[in-house]
């Protein structure tokens, strides 16, 4: 049994089920390409280059059902799946108005155009889920403002911080996230411009102003208008895998801290809800900062590819544009899961002070030697003071038993800094 996404996600639990893999499956791209065929009949009527009537047809037939399998498999013949679609289009439009089926367009026109639908409709979900996890982590980084945790650097204790800072940084990137998906998002534009992107046969259909049809075209799909045609100028596409890239890098960030600090043995926060093991009863793993982190280490390579495909030769490609189509569209998957694994993660996480504030206690005071060797400088010099300071590390005994450091303020929590103000400051923006 598949799904509506035309793909059952049996090894991508990451994105299986999300609203971006029903938003990306073949049926949706089957969709946005029937859309940009009934766009372009529109346009050109709105135009005055086909009958009002020819527009309602295409209109009418593209709602019908056309059969995305066998698409598929006749796409082998041309390449893509424009031209078998054309043919099944103009079949059901019947013979008076389907000669206006992609009348002018070329099969780059409508599939690009119809990848930039697709993109649309799918980072819709993506900036909900991105706002519903900044809005979990702008309460646990105000909740968490003043709780002291142990700062942690090329893996070791180095000095107090928060965890309403570290939940504070990981919204900020969530939010560049975001600016960066709705600034992408905004400026995804229509591709018309024919056989090479001169929109001759517009012209040789009757348009009086050619250059004026991409603006109505990109009006009746809610697109915006191309300044050119963009066949072999793949800004589009590599604005797409910058931020999508981004992205999930940003929510990969988050997701390796949770994994990190629910270690068993650190455990100072663990998954709302973690996944069961099949063969450990006992355990409970963090399912969804795994499955984030996994699509955080995919996307750049993802990305990489659709950077390459920005050498495309000439006024269209051969082969470039076509290595395009399944690492974007895995990229919009593998986001469009991990934004909402981390709205699923951020809702849900627990935090547990009492386990950092006894993590803070390890070093025996050490954690504020910092704070320590800056105190002492005036009084023995600061080389003496750090070699005191070194000597005592050493010997792995607790600060406190130490005789010049009787009077020492050896309480970690008050050594915080401006954790506080960070996090104030942090979550003033919106």
């Amino acid at each position: 049994m598949t799904s509506p996404s035309g793909d059952t996600g049996l090894l991508a639990p990451g994105w299986a089920g999300s609203a971006a893999a029903a938003a990306t499956g073949d049926h949706a791209y089957l969709r946005a390409l029937l859309d940009a065929e009934a766009a372009l009949a529109r346009a050109q009527a709105a135009l005055g280059l086909a009958p009002a009537e020819a527009a309602t047809a295409v209109t009418e037939a593209a709602g019908g059902a056309f059969d995305a399998v066998s698409l598929a498999g006749r796409a082998r013949a041309g390449g893509n799946p424009v031209i078998p679609l054309v043919a099944d289009l103009t079949k059901a439009v019947g013979d008076m108005y389907g000669p206006y089926v992609h009348r002018g367009a070329t099969s780059q026109d409508i599939l690009d155009t119809a990848t930039m639908l697709v993109a649309a409709r799918a980072l819709g979900p993506v900036l909900a889920d991105l706002g519903r996890t900044e809005q979990a982590l702008a309460r646990l980084a105000a909740g968490h403002r003043d709780t002291a945790m142990p700062g942690r650097t090329l893996t070791q204790h180095a000095v107090p911080t928060t965890f309403g800072l570290k939940a504070a940084g990981w919204r900020s990137l969530v939010l560049d996230a975001r600016d960066r998906v709705t600034a992408v998002r905004e400026s995804l534009p229509a591709q018309l411009g024919g056989a090479a992107g001169t929109l001759a046969a517009f012209g040789a259909y009757g348009a009086s102003d050619p250059a004026g049809l991409p603006e109505a075209y990109a009006r009746e799909l809610g697109l915006r208008a191309p300044d050119l045609p963009w066949h072999t100028l793949r800004t589009p596409i590599g604005d797409l895998a910058g931020c999508l890239a981004f992205a999930a890098g940003a929510l990969g960030k988050v997701a390796v801290d949770v994994l990190t600090l629910s270690r068993t043995e650190i455990a100072e926060v663990l998954e709302g809800s973690g996944g069961s093991s099949s063969a450990m009863p006992h355990k409970s793993n963090p399912v969804r900062s795994t499955l984030i982190a996994a699509a955080a280490r995919r996307a750049p390579q993802l990305a990489a590819t659709l950077y390459g495909a920005m050498a495309a030769e000439d006024e269209r490609p051969a082969g470039a544009w076509h290595a395009e189509w399944e690492p974007l569209r895995d990229l919009l998957r593998l986001v469009g899961g991990a934004a909402r694994d981390s709205a699923e993660l951020a809702e849900g996480l627990r935090v547990r002070p009492e386990a950092m504030r006894e993590h803070l206690d390890l070093t025996h005071g050490l954690i504020v030697s910092e704070r320590l060797s800056a105190e002492l400088a005036p009084v023995l010099g600061r080389a003496r003071a750090k070699e005191l300071l070194t000597r005592l590390a050493a010997k792995g005994r607790p600060l406190a038993e130490a005789p010049e450091l009787a009077d020492a303020d050896l309480d970690p929590t008050h050594y915080t800094g401006s954790a506080g103000a960070l996090t104030d400051r942090a979550l003033e923006r919106r």
